[in-house]
């Protein structure tokens, strides 16, 4: 155990039931949803997602740490988006060319509390029976209440406040794609610039119909919380909708397209949070493993529009496409990060259809 690990701390379950751990994060309690992720790799990459905001997230590979933390432009946002952290073995020797700090240390920096429960085994077979998933981390004997953020409108605390432009410099057009922040993932813009395109990002209740900019398609971005809770992009969407303006939606975007075409949306006993989520495609033997990260499906498809794709180990949706129009949405991440890149060519798929031609 690492010199590094100091106080006794606990995990408590709404149910009541506790975990002890030793603490290696911020002196902090705090509360939310806990869910658990199996990837090996990309502990840098899942923190900063904005997917995770308002949850504890447990960590079921056994050594987190290893390689130390990164420079800031290598992560998907640009702080800590969970709660706490909860791991089986923190490693607080790591070794790492490119590592700027310990974990431990981007932890406390960034005020986020964090356990080291060795039987992570345990809290994952509990989270899978679906008996409770609201929990706080206390330390410090500071009690505090258990709350649910997804009751919250999460999106709006993380989408950006303002305009901003990526990838190519002149001026906005038929290469141009818009992208609604409801809680991005900086990969999805690495890999749109990636295909010689100029992205803008606007903030999460933008009425895209309404803006003064030339620009040739849309994406709605992943992002955290209860879909049915962000009604302002939900109405907006559907105004896009009837313009015809071609739509690629991800993860959270997935719901969103769902909701404003008529669709309804459930939340998932314990989600999907992996790397290794295999994904089938309607019609097709193909199946690709995608990285996931969310606790809401799609229920009913919504009408003109048939299924993409479907998980094959719960035959829960990942996707839809509009029947007739250049309008498509995946429930997995394509720019992956971390991640197998099975599905980056959902981009290409999707731009083509759009009549955008590209250049990677």
């Amino acid at each position: 155990m690492s010199n590094k690990i100091s106080k006794t701390a606990k995990l408590v379950f709404e149910d009541g039931t506790q975990f002890l751990g030793k603490s290696f994060g911020a002196d902090k309690s705090v509360s939310g949803e806990i869910v658990f992720a199996t990837g090996m790799v990309g502990y840098p990459e899942a923190l900063t997602d904005p997917s995770f905001r308002g949850q504890i997230l447990i960590f079921t590979y056994p050594l987190i740490g290893n390689y130390g933390v990164p420079k800031k432009e290598l992560w998907e946002s640009a702080e800590i988006q969970v709660a706490g952290l909860i791991v089986c073995n923190y490693i607080d020797t790591p070794s790492h060319h490119a590592m700027k700090m310990t974990l431990g240390e981007w932890l406390k920096k960034e005020k986020i509390p964090a356990l080291q429960i060795k039987d992570t085994r345990a809290l994952a077979q509990k989270l899978r029976s679906g008996s409770s998933n609201l929990g706080k981390i206390l330390l410090s004997n500071k009690n505090i209440k258990f709350e649910d953020p997804n009751l919250r409108n999460l999106v709006k605390e993380i989408s950006t406040k303002k305009f901003l432009s990526y990838g190519q410099k002149e001026k906005t057009g038929e290469k141009t794609i818009i992208l609604i922040d409801c809680g991005m993932k900086q990969n999805i813009i690495r890999r749109l610039v990636a295909r010689n395109l100029k992205v803008v990002v606007v903030p999460w209740d933008t009425d895209v119909t309404k803006l003064k900019i030339a620009f040739s398609a849309l994406v709605i971005s992943n992002g955290p919380g209860n879909p049915t809770i962000v009604k302002i992009t939900i109405k907006n969407v559907k105004k896009i909708i009837t313009k015809q303006i071609p739509i690629l939606g991800i993860c959270l975007g997935n719901q969103i397209l769902a909701l404003a075409c008529g669709g309804t949306t459930y939340k998932l006993p314990f989600g999907h949070r992996s790397q290794n989520q295999p994904v089938v495609e309607r019609g097709t033997n193909k199946c690709y493993l995608t990285t996931q990260n969310h606790g809401f499906a799609v229920k009913k498809i919504p009408n003109r529009f048939k299924e993409w794709f479907y998980n094959a180990n719960d035959n829960t949706n990942e996707g839809i496409i509009h029947k007739n129009l250049p309008i498509m949405s995946v429930q997995f991440h394509p720019e992956a990060s971390p991640g197998p890149t099975d599905t980056d060519w959902i981009f290409d798929y999707f731009l083509k259809k759009a009549g955008i031609k590209i250049k990677k």
